[in-house]
């Protein structure tokens, strides 16, 4: 549907009674509006319906289904398959909806649907405490927590989701319901991972952590040192505490001054520590990694708020990700992914991710439609790169270094860390009979399927 088709008296309607802003095409601020983080998507929009409240939530969902309108929600804009976005349809913009209510006394915290990490960092910083986030600080808390919610942080204080007590939701029919453990649980249960396919998130509320201070170690060394310092890092991840979050990466050196001059626009291997507490504690429980005789390094004592501000993806490059996660990580499966860190599109920031998993992750709750949380390992291939010439080779570095792993795979996947890769992956996401449960909950909630701009279930 085309634009034009809205200039009648039910935009006219909608406009009345909305309290946010409505962009169409010819609007000023339209092509700011429609910008998401990744560039390579070009969706044009009929309308964006930047909503304040609730009701502009109601409002906004009504609209959409009357006019038989494409429905797409906007958190932080993060989807590398651009599911923020419509091509002639309406967006629910979430963006001006980002209060954060800290409750220190009990420990929780309420945050509008349209926050992002940044806003909740920042507010829960002044008492000390966190909750697990995204790894950057503009990843926006809808998408990121109802698809589960991996973090620097989740192997000391669990996934996201598994410390979300409350969400409020408006569903394809304009209701607004309630889920807890309490209320509507069976809804409860499916946004634990289930992402956006039952309804717009409006609220989410959260169980915070005593977390005053962390400390980040970012070690450099030159990539041909790479095979040798991953078995490393293995084998110190193996019996490494909670505490102890991080990856092993391949990046693009940037020029900074930690940076050695023969590493900056140049690929490089790091080790990145993130430890939830103290430099004097880091430097002792990571002895081991500290004497590997790296080239570079930032070690920084810092809140939670400045380390998930510091690795920020930079925004307008062209993206494309995936993952496989890991039954196991053997020397084999170690020189694959050192190997293919030949094939990345450099100089970018490109990056090629090995994640440890474990702690509280492997520990938390095993009830949820949340398959992955037991591998040990998550390969993450991540590239960014400027040049629309570069897209196929950039997508198939993706796909070859997820190939070069399969035999360790366990075939479930973070839905967050993926594109659009066919309904069969969707459903690893959740895995087999959790589809089905969840099919059956959309069904309840959606059954016209009116969100399936998403990692979509089919209602049963």
């Amino acid at each position: 549907m085309t634009s034009h088709m809205l200039n009648d008296g039910a935009l006219q309607e909608l406009g009345h009674s909305f309290s946010g802003t409505l962009i169409m095409p010819n609007d000023a601020g339209y092509e700011e509006a429609r910008a998401i983080f990744n560039a390579m998507i070009d969706k044009r929009p009929a309308v964006i319906a930047q909503c304040e409240t609730v009701d502009d939530v109601i409002r906004a969902i009504r609209f959409g289904r009357e006019r038989e309108f494409e429905i797409a929600v906007r958190c932080g804009g993060h989807s590398v398959a651009g599911m923020a976005l419509t091509n002639g349809g309406i967006v629910i913009d979430l963006r001006r909806m980002h209060a954060v209510t800290v409750d220190p006394e009990t420990r929780t915290v309420t945050v509008a649907g349209g926050a992002t990490m940044s806003h909740l960092d920042r507010a829960t910083e002044p008492y000390g405490l966190a909750t697990t986030g995204g790894r950057v600080s503009t990843t926006g808390i809808g998408g990121y927590t109802l698809g589960g919610g991996d973090g620097w942080l989740a192997r000391k204080m669990g996934l996201a989701c598994d410390n979300l007590l409350a969400v409020e939701l408006v569903t394809a029919t304009g209701d607004v319901v309630r889920a807890s453990e309490s209320e509507n649980p069976e809804l409860f249960w499916a946004l634990h991972g289930g992402g956006g396919n039952f309804g717009v998130a409006t609220s989410f509320t959260f169980r915070l952590h005593e977390l005053p201070v962390v400390t980040a170690a970012l070690l450099l060394w030159q990539p041909d040192m790479a095979p040798d310092l991953l078995r490393a890092y293995r084998e110190f991840m193996a019996s490494a505490p909670d505490k102890v979050g991080g990856a092993a990466l391949y990046v693009t050196g940037p020029a900074e001054e930690f940076i050695p001059s023969h590493l900056v626009g140049k690929l490089a291997f790091v080790i990145l520590v993130v430890y939830a507490g103290p430099e004097a504690e880091m430097r002792d429980v990571t002895a081991p990694l500290l004497t590997l005789g790296h080239e570079g390094e930032l070690i920084s004592e810092l809140t939670y708020a400045e380390l998930q501000c510091m690795l920020d993806d930079p925004p307008g490059y062209r993206n494309y990700k995936s993952a496989e996660y890991l039954d196991a990580f053997p020397d084999a499966a170690v020189d694959l992914f050192c190997s293919r860190s030949r094939d990345m599109v450099v100089p970018s920031p490109s990056q090629q991710v090995m994640i440890p998993q474990g702690g509280l992750i492997a520990r938390g709750p095993s009830g949820y439609p949340i398959p992955w949380r037991q591998s040990p390992w998550c390969a993450h291939p991540f590239g960014l790169w400027e040049d629309p010439n570069d897209d196929e080779r950039g997508r198939q570095w993706v796909h070859n270094l997820r190939a070069d792993l399969k035999p360790w795979a366990s075939g479930a996947v973070y839905l967050n860390f993926i594109g659009n890769e066919g309904h069969d992956r969707v459903i690893a996401g959740f895995g087999a009979d959790n589809y089905a449960q969840l099919a059956a909950v959309k069904a309840k909630y959606d059954p016209d399927n009116v969100f399936h701009l998403n990692h979509n279930i089919r209602p049963s």
